[in-house]
C-alpha cells in the first residue's frame, strides 16, 4: 500500500487548508486511517484518526474543534480539513493506514508541509 499525501502550503493564522492522503495499492477502507503531525525540533504527534466506516472520529485537544477528518471510501482518500489554523499547527504532516494501536500504523504517506504564520 502507497500514501501520497497532498495540501499542505503556506496560510496566515486563522485561515484553512485542506488535506488529502490517497491510498493505491490496495483499499484501506475497511481500516482505521490517522493523521500525524511532526513540529520543527519536536516528535511526531497524533492529530486525528477515523474508523473504517467514517464515524467516531477522535481528535487531540490541540485540534479539537478545529480541524475534521473525513474518509471517502470509494476513492480510497481520507482528508483533514484544518480551520481556524495557528502559527503552532506549522508542522509535516503524514497520514497513517491500519492501526496497530497507540501510534502503530501499518502504513504512512511522505508528509506535506503546512506553514502557518502569524
Amino acid at each position: 500500500v502507497q500514501l501520497q499525501a497532498s495540501g499542505g502550503g503556506s496560510v496566515q493564522a486563522g485561515g484553512s487548508l485542506r488535506l488529502s492522503c490517497a491510498a493505491s495499492g490496495r483499499t484501506v477502507s475497511s481500516r482505521t486511517v490517522a493523521w500525524f503531525r511532526q513540529a520543527p525540533e519536536k516528535g511526531r504527534e497524533f492529530v486525528a484518526r477515523v474508523g473504517w466506516s467514517g464515524d467516531s472520529p477522535y481528535y487531540a485537544d490541540s485540534v479539537k474543534g478545529r480541524f475534521t477528518i473525513s474518509k471517502d471510501n470509494a476513492r480510497n482518500t481520507w482528508y483533514l480539513r484544518m480551520n481556524s489554523l495557528k502559527p503552532e499547527d506549522t508542522a509535516v504532516y503524514y497520514c497513517a493506514a491500519e492501526w496497530r494501536g497507540g501510534a502503530d500504523y501499518s502504513y504512512w504517506g511522505q508528509g506535506t508541509l503546512v506553514t502557518v504564520s502569524s
